[in-house]
Parts: C-alpha cells; sequence; structure tokens
C-alpha cells in the first residue's frame, strides 16, 4: 500500500539535540574551568554521571521514563506545562536539581563550591537554549515531502520544552499537520496507544504510515508495535542486535527519497 503519511521524531532526527547538549556542557565546564584548574571533559563526566543519579532518585522518575525525558533535559526544562500533577512537582523540582547536580559534578572533582555550583546550573540552560542545532538536510527533506504525504511529529517530551525546541528553529513547526508531543498525550513512544493517536489524526491505516526515528527503543519499537513500517536513522553507524529490528536503517534524512519511491 501506497505511503499516505510520514512521522518524524524530533530530537536526533530532524534536531541535533545531542550536538546542542554537548556543546553547552562544554560552554558551562569551561566557565568552571576559569574558576578552578580542573578538566572540563571530566566535569561533564561528573556532572552527567550525578544528574542521572539524582534524577533517578526522584519519585518523578517513573513519571518521566514513561513520558521519555531523560536526564540532561532536565537540566535545563522548566516543566511549566503538562496537565500531570507530576509536572507540577518536576518544576518545583527543577532549580533545585540543576544546582545540585553541579555542584556533586564539582565535589566529585574535589571541589565544594556551591555557589558555583549554582551559577554552573543556571548558566548551562542559556548555553542550551542559545544551540537550536538542526541537520543541514532537515529542511531540505521536508520541503521535498511536505504536499506529497502527510506530515506528523511525534516526539517524546515535556510539553513546554518540545514546543521550546521547535519554536528555536523558525518555521519548522509549519510543515507538519499535526504535532503530537508524549506529555501532552499522557503516554509516550513506544506505547502503541500513542501511535494509534497519531494514525487517527493523520487518518491512515499503520500500513499507509513510515516512522521515522533514531531511536530503537521508542521509534523502531513503538512502530514495529502497531504494524508501521519502522526507518531506523544511524547516522553513526551504530551496531544493532537481532532484538529490535527496524524495517529500513538510513544513515541520512535524505535516504527517505528511496524508501518513497521519489
Amino acid at each position: 500500500m501506497t505511503i499516505q503519511a510520514v512521522l518524524f521524531d524530533l530530537d536526533d532526527t530532524l534536531l541535533w539535540d545531542e550536538r546542542s547538549v554537548k556543546e553547552a556542557f562544554r560552554a558551562t565546564c569551561l566557565a568552571a574551568a576559569e574558576a578552578y584548574p580542573l578538566d572540563p571533559g571530566k566535569l561533564e563526566e561528573a556532572v552527567r554521571g550525578e544528574a542521572r543519579d539524582l534524577y533517578e532518585s526522584f519519585e518523578t522518575f517513573p513519571f518521566t521514563k514513561q513520558i521519555g525525558i531523560n536526564p540532561f533535559e532536565g537540566l535545563w526544562a522548566r516543566f511549566s506545562a503538562g496537565e500531570q500533577e507530576s509536572f507540577r512537582k518536576l518544576e518545583k523540582l527543577a532549580p533545585g536539581y540543576r544546582s545540585a547536580s553541579w555542584t556533586k559534578g564539582l565535589k566529585a572533582l574535589g571541589i565544594d563550591d556551591e555557589a558555583l555550583g549554582y551559577r554552573l546550573g543556571e548558566m548551562f540552560p542559556q548555553e542550551r537554549r542559545a544551540r537550536p542545532l538542526v541537520y543541514e538536510e532537515t529542511f531540505e527533506v521536508l520541503n521535498e515531502l511536505k504536499g506529497n504525504v502527510k506530515l506528523l511529529l511525534l516526539t517524546n517530551g515535556s510539553p513546554d520544552l518540545q514546543r521550546e525546541k521547535i519554536a528555536g528553529v523558525p518555521g519548522l513547526a509549519d510543515y507538519f499537520d499535526h504535532i503530537v508531543i508524549s506529555g501532552s498525550f499522557g503516554q509516550g513512544k513506544p506505547a502503541s496507544a500513542i501511535f494509534h493517536h497519531a494514525m487517527e489524526l493523520l487518518g491512515i491505516q499503520p500500513e499507509e504510515g513510515l516512522m521515522v526515528g533514531d531511536k530503537l527503543t521508542t521509534d523502531i519499537l513503538g512502530a514495529n508495535g502497531v504494524g508501521m513500517k519502522s526507518v531506523w536513522i544511524n547516522r553513526h553507524g551504530m551496531i544493532r542486535s537481532d532484538e529490535i529490528v527496524p524495517v529500513y536503517e538510513i544513515a541520512n534524512l535524505r535516504q527517505i527519497r528511496s524508501l518513497l519511491g521519489a
């Protein structure tokens, strides 16, 4: 059956979120290195580890796991939107979480400076917001698809943060017939419910859709589970097991053309 709609993941599929976060960490860690003789790379590693451990200790962790919000998004998200009570808890936790993650990261390197930890915790969100990076082929491919197939953006995350990411790239939202954010829907990929919701919005059957994403455990597993063709974008040449098998594998979004017979 002919493909009628293409569903896109957002982070590290259309937006180069991994690089944005990496650059924000580097800028913030370099600022710390101006105050103390430390290795910026080791500080980043320490902060990432401390942030992950602290994030998983919160009572909100099962919720964030279900919605698909990672610890490093928590380092710059405001959590000001979303109807669930867990978002209000996250909104209250976020400032302390940012500060504690950086303070604990510094301590792991032998530096006890809460004031600096606080400043770095406030600096990182600014640095991340200054880097709304997209892949070079993103708009090229969206321009080719727009008007030929229906387009839907299907992203896990906090509603306010995902909307902010989208708004940070002028014109991106205009390409999509629908935008579905897990935090607004109440469940995240790979839950079948969010895929069925997307298909209802598009008015398609599973075999008429193509899901494009970078994560096997969310994008590909979810699409496979509802009988939709899955496209794993593997830009880094990762080796996968046979536990989750995409229907297609591509290294660049431009390869979608051949899948659609363009």
